[in-house]
């Protein structure tokens, strides 16, 4: 079954991300047919044809490799280098406007934008998944000796502003926690937080760790984690937590009389109780209960952890999503959301001292690991949705940059051709943008080696299995 399930979410991903890059080549195709533009090829798919065929003087085709489409304009400017090199073409095309070339390469990413807000539409109807981590700027945890804590910030404290910038959610890009912290370039930063009934300041020194050279390189942290509600997921048979009554989807409130606002808290009390009894609170509906809980340590079957980490239990697995909720944003939000995320990102990419480079973005291959992860959640179609409104408007903001080879760049050449009055001669443009597809096809090449390095991360997985042994019946 997992077989059928990783095939069926890969025809997902391979299926709406061919589709943005499809309708933005359908923008280009659809405007040069209205322009009287000579269209040589309307490809989807790349390599050999499996199809081909053509209609109207235009050869439609179906390549070998799943990888978005193209069309072939030879009056626009030579695209050998990406496309691959053409049918022979009559030498004497008529030639174009200047206002024809900016209303065929504009097209494309206008297509994207367009859709983009169609899915934005389908988004605001129904509905995009939130969980209280990501929306929260109250802190949840402090991890012990962090800079976080060593400045003073506690579990809890609902963080204002950092760096003098207004923060409203914990995830994302702008106004948020995370991104705050990440793409700031001082040796402190300056947090704001309200606790009780006061507004305090705070200085922690982001620390990040060394990365090896062939991974993309460690961002600053303080070490801090948004609240999560700690909902229980499940209970191991015969562990201490079933024994005393807890049970799945009771809420942890508190220990030993503290509040807990992350189940990362409760792990931390255990692994300091030394094998004592904790009072744990827990909702339950309308009730709050109180149970007596020692932890134990478990059996290991078909392994263990080292013996260092081997520690008591409870015998409790938590829900990692935590408290979710659908919110309803609208189109206009998502839109004006996704630019200013690309506004900020750029932003970062070019402030002196940032830690945040070139590696950090994502090519094909990420695109479509983000894709895959999002489609095998818990609310696969509509996250799906939700990142394809911020993929489409970054792909058509992208193609406006002012780059030969890409739709902003086809906008400048005939802006100068239109300023200089004649056509700017093919030898120039071929090597113009041949040279510059090379850029960007080497560039695609280095943020893929990092994705491919991404493909191949994080943890394998426990590889064994964790039990708890039976009470013995008393005589």
């Amino acid at each position: 079954m997992e077989v059928f399930k990783f095939i069926f979410i890969l025809l997902e991903v391979i299926v709406l991300f061919n589709a943005l890059i499809i309708v933005h080549e359908l923008g280009h195709f659809l405007a040069a047919r209205w322009r009287g533009l000579v269209v040589e090829r309307f490809g989807i798919w790349f390599g050999k044809p499996l199809f081909e065929r053509e209609y109207g003087g235009v050869k439609y085709s179906l390549g070998t490799i799943p990888a978005g489409g193209f069309v072939a304009l030879p009056q626009m400017a030579p695209m050998e280098a990406i496309e691959g090199k053409g049918e022979e073409v009559p030498k004497d095309l008529p030639p174009i406007s200047v206002l024809d070339k900016i209303i065929v390469a504009f097209a494309g990413p206008l297509f994207s934008f367009g859709l983009a807000y169609v899915f934005a539409v389908i988004v605001w109807a129904v509905g995009k998944p939130v969980s209280e981590s990501d929306t929260t700027t109250t802190i949840g945890y402090v991890i012990d000796g962090s800079p976080a804590q060593k400045a003073g910030l506690l579990a809890g404290d609902e963080i204002l502003s950092i760096n003098g910038n207004q923060v409203s959610r914990w995830s994302g890009i702008g106004d948020a926690v995370t991104w705050q912290i990440v793409s700031s370039t001082g040796d402190t930063v300056p947090v704001e937080v309200k606790r009780g009934g006061q507004t305090l300041t705070f200085e922690p020194a982001p620390e990040k760790e060394d990365a090896e050279w062939y991974k993309r390189g460690n961002l600053r942290q303080i070490q801090i984690a948004p609240v999560q509600t700690p909902v229980v997921a499940s209970v191991k048979s015969n562990s201490p937590a079933a024994l005393t009554g807890i049970q799945p989807n009771d809420v942890v409130v508190s220990v030993n009389g503290s509040p807990i606002f992350h189940p990362a808290a409760l792990s931390d009390a255990v692994d300091a109780s030394q094998g004592q009894a904790l009072s744990i609170a827990v909702e339950r509906g309308e009730q709050t209960l109180e149970f007596e809980v020692t932890p134990v340590l478990p059996q290991y079957v078909g392994g263990a952890p080292p013996e260092g980490e081997q520690r008591p239990m409870l015998g409790i697995a938590w829900d990692r999503a935590g408290s979710m909720d659908i919110d309803h944003p609208g189109p206009n939000e998502q839109i004006k959301a996704s630019v200013m995320a690309m506004v900020n990102t750029f932003d970062a990419l070019f402030t002196k001292d940032s830690d945040i480079g070139a590696q950090h973005l994502s090519g094909p291959v990420g695109i479509m690991r983000i894709y895959y992860r999002l489609f095998d959640s818990d609310y696969g179609w509509r996250l799906a949705l939700w990142f394809s409104v911020i993929l489409n408007v970054n792909l058509a903001l992208l193609n406006l940059l002012p780059v030969p080879v890409l739709d902003g760049g086809h906008i400048v050449m005939a802006c100068i051709e239109g300023i200089i009055r004649r056509p700017i001669p093919f030898s120039i443009l071929n090597y113009v943008q041949t040279g510059f597809a090379l850029l960007v096809i080497g560039y695609m090449l280095y943020v893929s080696f990092f994705d491919v390095q991404d493909l191949g991360g994080g943890d394998a997985g426990q590889q064994y299995e964790i039990v708890f042994e039976a009470p013995q019946a008393s005589e």
